[in-house]
């Protein structure tokens, strides 16, 4: 039985007000919404715990987690007292709050890679500082790169608006290919600064590739930097460095760094790190403290011990139940990833078919009160139980049993805007 259609009647009165002054009616890039239309809402009212609800009302148990930022749970109350406490003493001046040494501290004793740190605010702050440090350490200009790694010209997956001379100084390679690596490498014999990648993202590294990586940007003289945004502290305290037991160069940090506060961290090497003093990296933002406050009280949980094997645990039971209905169900749908970052691929060889089935599930589970993202990871937070993976599963095999049936009768979707699995940081 297909589930009755949600109202989003509010969201989109919101959104369609918001389109005649916000350039692309949102800032958020890569909402769901855009992904299928008319089947998500738009605008959040609030959060707690692993549940959201929208401003219609509608209730979700959510496993996008704004996209892997909350690691332990909407308004988690010792991450927001933390918050609350540098915004009441003050948080913006002219001078550094204390808090910034202590979570330094914090990270330096937990990254393998971290020998001295740097604060900045995004994602994508972040990787451009470690490409500009690598350019200044080695000389060189070209940067090897895999993965997503933000929006700025020398990575942004779109070329509007970046000069092609830009574009031309960054290469890229197969994953879990070292020889494309090698190729890569060889071609543009020193000429190389970094390679820098994500360490995964839905298909997992081979035994030993990220070691060959480094192995191979060593040889020809390059950095190895890790781009770790989403696998930080997901995977282990130490991220996937720890997790993989590869250590690079240099590594960038954010999304559970801080349970949803912005901003983010590069780390690495103390000799390289002092190279910041060669160059120029500032916003006036980048000191504001209620972050680093907010980051310490989400590291200090995390080394309790109990959240990171429990996001494996809800995660491989998430993956091992999806893939269980699937097979039982006859549906070719397979869960990919890692457990702490699951999701979801169709598989059938027809195009259109696959798309119709991504399309169902993804409608039918959302119509059923889940919050899954149809492109990007699915994240799991300490605050998702036992019984939302039951929940999750049952709206799951729901949701199955209507793609088989909407398949049956012949049902085609509407054209679905293509978007990679890739999407932002």
């Amino acid at each position: 039985m297909l589930a009755p259609a949600l109202s989003f009647a509010h969201s989109e009165e919101l959104f369609a007000r918001a389109q005649e002054i916000v350039a692309g009616g949102t800032t958020q890039g890569k909402a769901p919404n855009t992904l299928i239309p008319g089947e998500y809402p738009i605008y959040a009212a609030r959060g707690r715990g692993a549940t959201l609800w929208d401003v219609d009302g509608n209730q979700f148990l959510d496993w996008i987690l704004a996209y892997g930022i909350i690691v332990l749970g909407y308004c988690d109350p010792d991450v927001d007292a933390a918050a609350i406490g540098e915004i009441r003493d003050g948080f913006a001046f002219p001078l550094t709050r204390p808090v910034q040494n202590e979570l330094a501290e914090l990270l330096v004793k937990v990254i393998p890679c971290a020998e001295m740190v740097h604060f900045f605010k995004t994602g994508s702050d972040t990787t451009t500082a470690a490409v500009r440090l690598a350019r200044i350490a080695t000389g060189r200009n070209k940067i090897v790169r895999w993965g997503y790694n933000g929006w700025h010209d020398w990575c942004c997956t779109r070329e509007a608006g970046i000069p092609r001379y830009v574009r031309d100084d960054v290469l890229t390679f197969r994953y879990n290919d070292l020889d494309s690596l090698a190729d890569v490498l060889k071609q543009n014999r020193d000429q190389v600064a970094c390679v820098i990648m994500m360490p995964l993202e839905i298909e997992l590294p081979q035994p030993g590739f990220l070691t060959g990586v480094k192995d191979l940007a060593h040889q020809y003289g390059a950095l190895f930097i890790l781009d770790e945004m989403r696998s930080g502290f997901h995977l282990a305290m130490g991220g996937a460095q720890e997790y993989y037991g590869v250590t690079p160069d240099l590594a960038t940090f954010s999304k559970a760094i801080s349970n949803g506060y912005a901003i983010s961290v590069l780390v690495g090497k103390r000799e390289l790190m002092q190279a910041l003093s060669q160059t120029y990296v500032s916003s006036t933002f980048f000191t504001n403290s209620i972050e680093m406050a907010a980051a310490v009280a989400t590291i200090n949980k995390l080394q309790q011990g109990q959240v990171i094997p429990h996001l494996w645990r809800i995660g491989k039971g998430l993956m091992d139940g999806l893939d269980r209905l699937a097979r039982d169900l006859g549906v070719e749908a397979q869960a990919v990833g890692v457990p702490p970052m699951p999701y979801l691929v169709f598989t059938y060889t027809d195009p259109e078919i696959r798309e119709t089935a991504k399309y169902v599930f993804y409608r039918e589970t959302t119509r059923r009160g889940l919050l899954l993202h149809p492109n990007h990871h699915w994240f799991v937070c300490a605050a998702h139980t036992e019984q939302d993976l039951a929940r999750t599963l049952e709206i799951s095999e729901a949701a199955f049993r209507a793609v088989k049936a909407e398949l049956a009768r012949g049902y085609r979707a509407p054209t679905l805007r293509p978007v990679a699995v890739t999407v932002s940081t």
